[in-house]
């Protein structure tokens, strides 16, 4: 394959050992690491091939999710469509199904099948796509490690040198390349690792997160194995086979120290403290929570009813951007709060800014956006391709501060409380999903002449989506539309990025210079009729009627 040193290497894998395999060896070669989330679909896997333009993507033939089987082949070939660029795909058996030998086997398949999938609207150009797989070289990954020598030398890297590329979602609807280099973003997983989690030299320490996402490349691979701790993986869902799977993973691997998501916890919440007390859960020391912020309710039971009121618990802030824990409490020296996640890390000064004014807001007990105001080491050094990108998202909003998107309040005691995004991206168990492109996902199906997507409070998730769509003539009474819809958006982007609930309306709330009310749809989504506001600034204010009349038919988020 010659990859060489800073050539981008695409990883499609599901939670297992030889995810980490490959991460480790993109390091060991100097190649920049592209991990990609194995829950994404074919449209999401072949634009991150596209933006790097890899040669190389390692993948599986599937993945196990609850009791599920998901094929991952059929995601793969959809993408390598699009993709000729790709001259070797290594594949990983995860189930007894052969491997493709080459690209005429796959095209040979190609050929033969309708292709329906999200990429449908490429049919017309089969035939000279189908001729890009003839140069496609598939591998069998076990075959293909055992013909492979023991000892691999390291490649010299500077302290510049990129690491890593993990996309996230954009409030343009475009993903963004963040890059993480080879020595400042491990020096600060080494150094949040160590001091945030209190970790000993015998420690298990488990992080419950994908890792397809920032957490899993810094809190499940990167960060405890420079600390040298032994690191869990974990695979499928924490009600799967039933509720007390994570309660059981802690008692049989003697965990010390267990990170998740307010998601999970909310989740396993409604579940009752029976389920918990009946495993031994003595080991634990410190608990973790990531993704969103959580409520003190959740954080209440997560430290009274798991922890037994006697572990610390580390509510973190941090993103994708920032590559490791900006804010949170350090177990046993910062006196904790519910909720809040408390204190900013060594080295990090965060600025809460007046939106109005652009200027840093010293006082106590105020609301404003959540900036930095002085570099750290694991902070991205850029936007794959797109650098001009980069500077305006994160360093023009307020000038001499990196940009965080988020709200927060400071309390009385200096405490820093998480009030959510300020942009257009909505936080779905975690997942962070920008509504510019669920939106433009919905618009592709071709039968919607307008679209507004909105996160809606939800007890579970933080968040859920609800999407508003003005049908084109002719498809108004069409039935199954949103049962097509929201399957279409599964299929462009991920299941994850579904629609809860999807509303066709006449018309969308809009201002005369036509910018969508988001604010009125949220209101009438959560059945908040009487507190809409002004709406003195709406072009066509009977829309509203409108509106409300379909939700309250349909049901809303109460």
């Amino acid at each position: 394959m010659s990859v060489r040193k800073g050539e981008v290497v695409t990883i499609y894998m599901p939670m297992i050992p030889e995810t980490v395999y490959c991460m480790l060896g993109c390091a060991r070669i100097g190649a920049v690491a592209n991990l990609v989330f194995s829950g994404f679909s074919s449209s999401a896997l072949a634009t991150r091939l596209q933006s790097t333009r890899s040669r190389v993507l390692l993948t599986a033939d599937r993945l196990n999710r609850g009791n599920r089987l998901v094929e991952l082949m059929p995601v793969v070939k959809d993408a390598l469509l699009v993709c000729p660029h790709v001259e070797y795909c290594v594949v990983y058996q995860n189930s007894d199904q052969s491997v493709p030998r080459d690209g005429l086997e796959i095209a040979d398949q190609l050929t033969c099948q309708s292709h329906s999938s999200a990429l449908s609207d490429l049919s017309n150009s089969m035939a000279g796509i189908v001729q890009n797989f003839h140069h496609l070289i598939f591998y069998d990954f076990t075959e293909w490690m055992g013909k492979e020598r023991m000892y691999c030398p390291c490649e010299w890297m500077d302290s510049e040198d990129p690491l890593f590329v993990l996309y996230t979602s954009g409030s343009t609807g475009k993903p963004k390349g963040m890059i993480h280099t080879t020595g400042g973003y491990l020096v600060y997983a080494s150094l949040t690792h160590k001091y945030l989690f209190k970790v000993r030299e015998d420690d298990v320490y488990a992080c419950m997160t994908d890792l397809g996402w920032i957490t899993g490349h810094t809190y499940v691979v990167w960060g405890p194995l420079l600390n040298g701790t032994t690191t869990c993986m974990f695979e499928s869902t924490p009600l799967y086979p039933n509720p007390c799977r994570y309660w059981d993973f802690v008692q049989r691997y003697k965990v010390n120290i267990f990170y998740t998501a307010p998601t999970a916890i909310r989740a396993l919440m409604k579940y009752g403290e029976s389920e918990v007390s009946k495993y031994d859960l003595s080991t634990l020391r410190v608990l973790g929570t990531v993704g969103e912020p959580i409520s003190p309710s959740a954080w209440e039971w997560y430290y009274r009813v798991v922890g037994k009121g006697k572990c610390s618990i580390v509510d973190s802030y941090w993103m994708t951007e920032s590559g490791g824990i900006l804010l949170a409490p350090i177990p046993g020296v910062t006196p904790m709060k519910p909720g809040s996640c408390c204190l900013p890390f060594f080295g990090i000064k965060p600025a809460l800014i007046d939106p109005n004014t652009g200027d840093e807001l010293t006082s106590k007990g105020i609301k404003g956006v959540m900036c930095v105001s002085k570099p750290w080491p694991s902070m991205a050094r850029g936007m794959h391709g797109d650098y001009k990108r980069f500077v305006c998202t994160y360093f023009e909003p307020y000038r001499r501060h990196f940009f965080t998107g988020d709200g927060a309040y400071l309390d009385k005691d200096g405490y820093f409380w998480i009030t959510g995004r300020l942009d257009d991206v909505i936080n779905v168990s975690g997942h962070r999903l920008s509504t510019a492109e669920i939106e433009a996902s919905l618009a592709s199906h071709g039968t919607c002449t307008d679209v507004a997507v909105i996160g809606i409070p939800h007890d579970i998730k933080g968040q859920s989506i609800c999407a508003f769509c003005v049908p084109k003539r002719g498809y108004e009474f069409q039935e199954n539309l949103t049962f097509e819809l929201c399957q279409h958006v599964r299929r462009t982007i991920a299941s994850m990025a579904m629609p809860d609930k999807l509303y066709l309306v006449p018309a969308l709330p809009k201002t005369r210079s036509g910018k969508v009310m988001r604010r009125l749809l949220r209101k009438i989504a959560a059945f908040e009729f009487d507190s809409l506001g002004d709406i003195s600034t709406l072009a066509e204010a009977e829309v509203i009627d409108q509106i409300i009349s379909v939700v309250r038919r349909q049901g809303g988020h109460k």
